[in-house]
């Protein structure tokens, strides 16, 4: 039995498009008007797991809320799968809503339904008949490796399992969308790990297009094929999220992933670096491998280039949305000739790099 519909995973038509969207709380009664939204453009490509990133305040919650119907734009239009969502009437927005499966931070289960029942309720409320959601409900209790806990209650059942169910019953309806709001941020990094998982089966086997806000950078790093950025109400850097990763351009993302991404030197020791190489100081650099650099023997190579004097100082091996990714900060004399010679070798090699600053 096919619990979701399979969709193709085309750039032909976005699964959803922001074009121009604005929204605006308050301004009645002598209260202020607070914007929001403040003219998003962004699209969410079909079949993919689309992250969208931001500070507390930054309007990723209104984003997601638009999606489904539960707020409208004061401006802008808001389409999922060529629909224009703000020019539904109640009819269409509950048939809309059947085809937009969400799960929540705190999992919202009914704790006097069982496992099954929870997972049945929005097919109950369809008006879907017993024998059609007996079929439906099994296979989804073994999707989502809960086979076993028909029975059982949500004060029964661990965080990750509540929050399994609530995937389950997003699906009940054989969504075309899933958002999710924070899903993972109620638990802890094991479980949340096995949750990511489980994501990405369904995204990899059901064809489902994902969007999931969070404030989580780890958890975009894992799953998320696709980034935005939103500062303030606007979308400021988007992209692969490789790219965004590991070349943010913006401000904004740079401060949010710089403990995210990477290494970073002991505060003892950037705080002493100046901009510019005084006489006997050394060059601080950070190499930067992925692609064909990721597998390449640079660093020993360097070593041979700029002589002995070569310090590693700090280094880590990432995965980012399932590419390799190294990061490594070396110190070597900071005279001419030796970052002539390092400056070269970079040009040759393609080696990606950013200058930290100079000290002793």
């Amino acid at each position: 039995m096919s619990i979701v519909a399979h969709l193709p995973k085309t750039d032909a038509q976005p699964m959803v498009t922001f074009e121009g969207v604005t929204k605006r709380f308050g301004g009645s009664g002598g209260r202020p008007a607070f914007s929001a939204l403040a003219g998003v453009d962004f699209a969410v490509a079909r079949g993919s797991i689309t992250g969208i990133i931001g500070r507390s305040g930054a309007g990723k919650s209104t984003l997601i809320r638009l999606v489904n119907g539960l707020e409208t734009p004061s401006t802008g239009r808001v389409a999922v799968d060529g629909v224009d969502v703000g020019a539904l009437d109640e009819a269409g927005l509950r048939s809309l809503r059947r085809e937009i499966g969400m799960i929540f931070q705190h999992f919202n289960l009914l704790s006097s339904r069982t496992v099954r029942d929870n997972i049945a309720l929005p097919l109950e409320i369809a008006g879907v008949d017993a024998r059609t959601i007996e079929a439906k409900v099994g296979p989804l209790m073994d999707l989502v490796g809960l086979g076993d806990k028909a029975k059982r209650y949500p004060a029964e059942l661990s965080g990750g399992q509540k929050q399994r169910v609530g995937i389950a019953r997003a699906l009940a309806t054989e969504p075309k969308l899933l958002l999710s709001d924070e899903a993972t941020s109620a638990l802890d990094p094991e479980t949340t790990q096995s949750i990511l998982d489980l994501l990405k089966r369904i995204n990899r086997e059901l064809g489902l297009t994902v969007l999931l806000i969070t404030h989580e950078m780890e958890v975009v790093k894992t799953i998320a094929s696709d980034v935005a950025v939103i500062d303030r109400g606007l979308i400021v850097e988007q992209g692969r999220t490789f790219d965004v990763f590991t070349r943010p351009q913006h401000e904004t993302t740079r401060a949010l992933l710089s403990a995210a991404v990477g290494v970073k030197l002991p505060e003892w020791i950037s705080n002493d670096l100046a901009s510019a190489p005084s006489a006997g100081d050394r060059a601080f650099v950070r190499l930067i491998f992925f692609g064909e650099t990721a597998f390449r023997p640079l660093t020993a190579r360097l070593a041979a280039e700029i002589g002995a004097d070569l310090n590693i100082l700090a280094g880590a091996i990432d995965e980012i949305a399932g590419e390799p990714f190294g990061s490594l900060v070396v110190s070597y004399p900071a005279d001419a000739a030796t970052l002539e010679r390092a400056g070269r070798f970079y040009r040759e090699t393609g080696l990606t790099t950013e200058v930290l600053g100079y000290g002793a």
